[in-house]
């Protein structure tokens, strides 16, 4: 992992097309401000988390416990 300062008005950036610029810092709090392109998806990390896990729990292979709960 690499570890950054940044100062109000700083930004970093990423692969030449995404900037990340601090925003707000309040207290411990800090705001961030993300520009990328459209197809770079951009998601805060506990919301990638429970979309991975629906994702997964998607392509399990449906038993014959669910898909009899399905047509009922």
């Amino acid at each position: 992992m690499l570890a950054l300062s940044r100062r109000k008005g700083e930004a970093l950036v990423i692969n030449n097309n995404i900037e990340i610029t601090v925003l707000e810092v309040k207290g411990e709090q800090i705001k961030l401000g993300i520009s990328a392109p459209r197809e770079v998806p951009v998601y805060r990390k506990e919301v990638y988390i429970q979309i991975q896990e629906s994702n997964k729990e998607a392509m399990t292979e449906p038993t014959p416990e669910l898909l009899k709960k399905i047509f009922e």
